[in-house]
């Protein structure tokens, strides 16, 4: 089944390639979607794919990048969408 998630991340996550990161494993999961920094300090993403797949991902976002601190991880589930070809790193 296909689904989607917004999840937020707060912590040292800025300034540590956790953006790059998330692409990177976006891709090894064969995940759609985005990741940005917002102005507030926090990862803001979201994920299509298969559930496990956003699970992964999730999940993956409690380590987050070597460099990060990942203090808090904030997911809601919205409706499948399908409308991303690829994961992009937005600015």
């Amino acid at each position: 089944m296909k689904v989607r998630a917004h999840v937020f991340v707060s912590g040292r996550v800025q300034g540590v390639f956790f953006r790059d990161y998330t692409r990177r494993m976006a891709n090894k999961y064969g995940v759609t979607g985005w990741v940005r920094n917002l102005p507030d300090g926090r990862v803001e993403a979201v994920f299509e794919g298969e559930e496990e797949d956003v699970k992964e991902m999730i999940n993956w976002c409690y380590k987050g990048s070597p460099a990060s601190r990942v203090d808090n991880v904030e997911v809601s589930f919205e409706p499948y969408t399908g409308e991303f070809e690829n994961f992009k790193i937005r600015w």
